[in-house]
């Protein structure tokens, strides 16, 4: 409008007074029907020529322009005629409004139902075009999967749509044969849900594979309660997912935050790691830190013959120590007197350490023995011979053994150094007491004999540990590329395959055989690219069975990490409050150490012992014997078609 008032005084000279006022709002464009931004502009002139020059500056600016009556009475008329107009209008809209409301209010109850009658109805049309059309039989051809134990329903839900459509023809159900390896389904419950999400977290179970679900039931919570062992901490953690339990009726309708939403979608397995956490707390002996008592006090008692003397007035107590008493050892857990004593941590360090190796020995032996029954299962022999058998036996040999030392020295007493006999074990085979490195040409070490023939027992541990690897490396990939020749020369194939065997099952008299190619077919055996394969299987269990044995350590360290961390703030912050005799230091010492709790110890902690657990279970247990490369089962389901959540 600047510009068009600029050019209006230039060519009047001046001789002219405009007077303009923005629109409020945009305009629409009865010509384009576009949205415009309109202003109102009147204009004062003398003269006919300026007239004629405001009116051709006007169209050359495409203003669009109302003739207005020089008559006085003509224009009252004309204002109320536009007032008159404007009322009629403004009434007409406020009609249209007040109707357009109803309508709205109308249909909004029933908005949410129609959204979701659509939605299932283009789900239904989706499935349909997925169909074949048999243009002979003039009928629709659906294939798909469906569990065994389901047959029968479905047959049932079937002829009862027939019968409410009232069709003349009913459905006709046949089992088809087929070498297509078929999905992975698995029934689980509330309670196993969680459990089964977090192994098809690492990967979907082959069709048929032995599910790590029933172990990490049990196993996932129990090695994170190793981690956190405590049981002030797992009863606070179980309340929190007991309360997520009793209320998940009404939370499971709500719509929750992402961080409450996983939390209640896990709420079984935080209620079994609170529940896990508190038996070993238990174990160990600890609440937020401080040593309980509940089966008794200690066992020890002094050395000195006079029996009246009490453990910390025992003069030996920092010399040579305490002696167990007649009562023999604490009966469950760790006797509480270690806690707070200087030696309480050489002494948890041992103890955790060992029996994390310990508990890692097991659980690694246990996805070896599940590889077993998969390979019996599919009739793998080949596999059970020269995989499962030396992968057992080199476990066993090394680790195990260790394993087996630890037992030993824990109920004989003995201070042999496990880490220099294991060490000598490679270094120095059969030489156990370090023969010719003490005095005069002795032992030096002779506190590792732990019992007779340990040398020789040592040499054939080692030797067999030896033979496995080119066991498991070699005989495995010429006995495929023999089975191939054969095979080609038109022999029969036995059990004997390239990959796993192809894993059978019978239905209606009619044997199913699946198969991970798609096709019956052999593919062109590559005897180097086998090689290759077991080679790298070979090498990554032998590395990894060392690594993964020190990977379990991590149970060792998180657990001292845990103990030592609630130790700092019960000492530091609690106890410091209590000895100033405050009242009001003793509320800010309770009110920080509850913060310290609940947002280091049970958050930052919990999620910290939750994905090592986690981690030991994919990787150091899974890889074992779980393939994961399988694909899941998913059913057709109007609770899973996007939209109709929001719909309802």
């Amino acid at each position: 409008m600047l510009s068009f008032e600029r050019v209006l005084f230039r060519a009047t000279r001046g001789n002219m007074f405009m007077k303009q006022a923005q629109i409020e709002g945009s305009l629409v464009d009865p010509i384009t029907g576009e949205r415009v931004e309109k202003s109102v502009f009147v204009v004062f002139y003398a003269g006919e020529r300026a007239r004629a020059k405001i009116t051709k500056i006007c169209e050359a600016f495409d203003a669009n322009l109302y003739p207005y009556p020089e008559d006085f009475s003509r224009q009252g008329e004309m204002n109320a005629e536009v007032n008159e107009r404007l009322h009629e209008l403004s009434f007409a809209i406020d009609a249209g409004q007040r109707q357009w409301e109803d309508t709205v209010s109308a249909i909004a109850g029933e908005l949410s139902t129609w959204i979701e009658i659509v939605t299932r109805e283009a789900a239904i049309f989706h499935i349909l075009n997925m169909l074949s059309i048999d243009v002979t039989r003039k009928c629709l051809i659906a294939e798909g999967w469906i569990p065994a134990d389901s047959k029968r329903l479905i047959q049932g839900a079937l002829q009862r749509a027939s019968q409410r459509a009232s069709s003349p023809v009913g459905t006709v159900f046949q089992p088809l044969s087929t070498k297509e390896a078929p999905p992975t389904y698995f029934q689980t419950t509330k309670f196993t849900l969680a459990f089964q999400e977090i192994v098809d977290a690492y990967g979907v179970a082959r069709y048929q594979e032995a599910n790590p679900t029933v172990y990490t039931i049990i196993t996932f919570p129990f090695l994170f309660a190793v981690m956190f062992g405590d049981v002030g901490h797992g009863l606070l953690l179980t309340l929190a997912a007991g309360a997520l339990v009793l209320w998940e009726r009404k939370l499971g309708s709500r719509k929750l935050n992402e961080m409450v939403s996983m939390c209640f979608s896990g709420r079984y397995v935080l209620l079994m790691m609170g529940a896990f956490s508190i038996y070993t707390g238990l174990l160990y002996n600890e609440a937020f830190s401080i040593p309980m008592a509940i089966f008794g006090g200690t066992r020890f008692v002094c050395s000195q013959p006079d029996s009246s003397l009490s453990m910390f007035d025992c003069p030996n107590a920092t010399t040579t120590g305490l002696v167990m008493g007649d009562s023999g050892p604490y009966p469950v857990g760790v006797d509480p007197v270690w806690h707070g004593t200087q030696t309480e941590l050489p002494f948890t360090n041992s103890m955790k350490m060992k029996m994390s190796i310990i508990m890692g020995v097991a659980q690694m032996t246990l996805g070896i023995v599940i590889s077993f029954f998969n390979q019996r299962f599919f009739r793998d022999r080949l596999s059970m011979i020269c995989e499962f058998v030396p992968q057992i036996l080199f476990l066993f040999c090394l680790f195990g053994y260790l394993s087996l030392l630890i037992v030993v020295k824990w109920l004989t007493g003995s201070v042999a150094d496990l880490y220099h006999i294991m060490i000598y074990m490679f270094l120095s085979p059969g030489n156990v007491d370090c023969a010719g490195e003490g005095p005069e040409g002795g032992p030096g070490c002779p506190e590792n004999r732990m019992y007779a023939g340990q040398g020789a027992v040592q040499v054939l541990l080692l030797v067999l540990a030896l033979i496995c690897v080119p066991w498991m490396l070699v005989p495995k990939p010429y006995m495929l590329r023999k089975e191939h020749e054969r095979h080609r020369r038109g022999g029969a194939y036995n059990e004997l395959t390239y990959n796993e065997a192809l894993p059978e099952y019978e239905e209606d008299g009619v044997t199913v055989v699946a198969s991970q190619s798609g096709h019956g077919q052999v593919e062109e055996f590559d005897f180097g690219e086998t090689f290759v394969h077991q080679m790298i299987h070979t090498i990554e269990f032998v590395l990894g069975a060392v690594s993964n044995t020190a990977s379990y350590l991590r149970l060792w360290a998180l657990s001292l990490a845990h103990a030592q961390l609630s130790a700092v703030f019960y000492d530091r912050i609690l106890v410091t409050a209590m000895k100033t005799g405050s009242p009001a230091l003793l509320i800010v010492g309770l009110f920080v150490f509850a913060m310290a709790t609940l947002g280091v110890l049970m958050v930052m902690e919990t999620l910290s012992a939750f994905l090592h657990a986690l981690r030991l279970h994919w990787v150091e247990f899974q890889n074992k014997f779980y393939g994961g490369d399988g694909f899941k089962f998913m059913p057709f389901n109007f609770a899973t078609v996007p939209g109709i959540d929001e719909a309802g």
